[in-house]
């Protein structure tokens, strides 16, 4: 397939990204924070080619599951490279590099078949806000991991290794809690713009994404009240962020992965 060695090359790229970045949590090697962007826009810019040679092989408005999937891994990508700019969560390149390169060398291999279906403005408000939605959610849910990882080591005076790297606790459970209530506000966009513009979100085909989506929203919105009325932070922030990821990502990929990779339906 002619988009396999772009692909390919984008897999090298983002896991020497992810590698270097692994190696300096555990103090292996110096900092690159400016080597690591530049490996891993290097790795989205191919990566965004391969999407449109996915796109023009299966035809159709709205992708497939493994075209869905890559498309959403660039929108993580990219959120995170620009995030990193400005916050401390390029640490989190070294679980989500090595899952676009995956996800993207998948799609390669096996393409879905996109569907037709008509785009709206408003459609369109829903699909871009769900997949930024998506993208922050999950950047918070690897971002959760690493403060499981600091408290814990911290809790059993562990001060070596990776907690050295990271920055203070106060520092990443701040950062987990701003990416949080930026997917909040998307996910509350795509929630509402889907009630507004789509015919029946409770249809057989969407009602479990629907229903997903929501019990996502309201664990993640409890957790910010909960922050900030009761002071929540620590092992609990991070269950109840890794416990609504979970319910966002089967809410973006399950039916799509029942229908066609288990039965083989459009």
């Amino acid at each position: 397939m002619q988009a396999l060695p772009f692909a390919t090359l984008a897999f090298v790229l983002y896991v020497a990204a992810a590698i270097w970045q692994g190696m300096t949590l555990l103090r292996r090697v110096p900092p690159r924070q400016g080597m690591v962007r530049l490996l891993g826009a290097l790795g989205l810019l191919l990566h965004i080619w391969v999407v449109f040679q996915l796109m023009e092989l299966s035809p159709g408005l709205w992708p497939g599951f493994t075209n869905s999937a890559t498309i959403l891994m660039a929108v993580v990508v990219n959120i995170l490279l620009v995030a990193s700019l400005f916050k401390p969560v390029l640490n989190a390149s070294v679980a989500l590099f090595p899952l676009a390169a995956i996800v993207l060398i998948v799609a390669t291999w096996v393409p879905s078949q996109g569907r037709d279906t008509g785009l709206t403005p408003g459609i369109l408000l829903h699909a871009i806000s769900s997949a930024l939605a998506f993208a922050m959610l999950v950047i918070a849910a690897v971002q959760a991991v690493l403060v499981g990882l600091q408290n814990q080591a911290l809790r059993h005076h562990h001060i070596r290794g990776i907690v050295q790297s990271l920055p203070p606790l106060t520092t990443m459970e701040r950062v987990l809690f701003e990416l949080v209530w930026a997917g909040v506000l998307l996910l509350t966009l795509s929630i509402v713009s889907g009630f507004i513009f789509l015919d029946n979100l409770f249809a057989q085909h969407l009602a479990h994404k629907t229903l997903l989506s929501l019990f996502a929203w309201i664990i993640f919105t409890t957790l910010l009240v909960g922050r900030y009325r009761f002071g929540w932070r620590g092992m609990r922030a991070v269950r109840w962020t890794l416990g609504g990821g979970i319910l966002l990502a089967l809410a973006y990929f399950g039916s799509k992965f029942v229908l066609e990779i288990v039965l083989h339906q459009g």
